[in-house]
């Protein structure tokens, strides 16, 4: 291969990896306003998400759907827990395994949180169709990475 060809697909704009890390800092910059009034940062507001869908969970099922291991998830826990939204406690069944649960405070959350993916939705200048269409294909490009990696 010619050093001209080399050069051209060494370029970084042209690198999909770096398209995607692109929008992943564009996507964390858009809710940074959305989510300042909850006091909570995207990461957070990911296990929220979580915890909306499905209370009283393993630091391992939320770890699981978000790709991260419980040494990064554990930090982010506590912060949770010290804004006073989820509680941590180990499970009766297994103690080696701790539970996250939503406070009060933490599920009524929820209900100021819901007009975020609608002003999200917003910002995005894209269809309901092509969103759904994106998504669907980022989600197979992931997969089919952690299947060869």
């Amino acid at each position: 291969m010619s050093d001209a060809a080399v050069a051209a697909r060494m370029r970084l704009e042209d690198q999909i990896c770096f398209a995607v890390h692109a929008t992943a800092h564009a996507f964390a910059q858009a809710y940074k306003p959305l989510l300042a009034p909850l006091r909570l940062t995207y990461p957070q507001y990911l296990v929220m998400l979580l915890l909306w869908e499905k209370d009283n969970r393993s630091v391992g099922e939320l770890g699981g759907p978000l790709f991260l291991d419980s040494g990064t998830l554990s930090p982010l826990l506590k912060r949770l827990q010290g804004l006073g939204y989820v509680s941590r406690s180990v499970d009766p069944a297994d103690e080696r395994v701790t539970r996250i649960a939503l406070t009060r405070q933490g599920a009524a959350l929820r209900d100021k949180a819901a007009a975020i993916p609608q002003a999200m939705l917003g910002s995005m200048n894209l269809d309901l169709g092509e969103l759904a269409s994106l998504r669907e294909q980022v989600k197979r490009l992931g997969a089919a990475l952690r299947e060869t990696g």
